[in-house]
């Protein structure tokens, strides 16, 4: 083989190899998340799952002790009520939360920026929910014996 053709033959396998892991990084990004099912789109907010998630309890309570940080507040965690996420540069975590400040529960929503690769968390956001919060069914449900007042 001429050295034209191994140039031709380098350049073409060069162009396969960039060519496939373009497709294997946009089915990542696109496609299936933790085996969820549902596509993440970047930019478009999804629900996560909260019923067993470590992760997502874990972040809502640090967005709580962040909080308690910047505005000197003594808020205790709850739990989580709703938890969404978005794709960014990382993922940008939405919660709506219970939390209890000076004996009474109340909700409260928080952004939690995540860049897992740069071991990254920063509190975005944080303020108390808006009085007129519709609840689901499903919320109810998972609600039981918890009251808020």
């Amino acid at each position: 083989m001429g050295s034209r053709a191994a140039a031709r033959v380098f350049v073409f396998s060069c162009v396969l190899v960039l060519s496939m892991s373009f497709l294997a990084s946009s089915r990542a990004l696109v496609g299936e998340r933790r085996g969820r099912g549902d596509p993440v789109v970047p930019g478009g907010w999804r629900d996560s799952e909260i019923g067993n998630s470590a992760e997502i309890e874990e972040l809502a309570r640090f967005a709580v002790e962040e909080h308690n940080k910047k505005e000197n507040t003594l808020l205790e965690f709850v739990w989580v009520v709703k938890a969404k996420e978005q794709v960014v540069a990382g993922i940008m975590h939405h919660f709506t939360l219970e939390a209890i400040e000076a004996g009474n529960k109340k909700l409260y929503e928080a952004k939690v920026w995540v860049k897992p690769w740069l071991h990254f968390k920063q509190l975005q956001e944080f303020k108390h929910a808006a009085a007129s919060y519709s609840f689901t069914t499903s919320y109810l449900s998972r609600l039981g014996d918890r009251r808020l007042v």
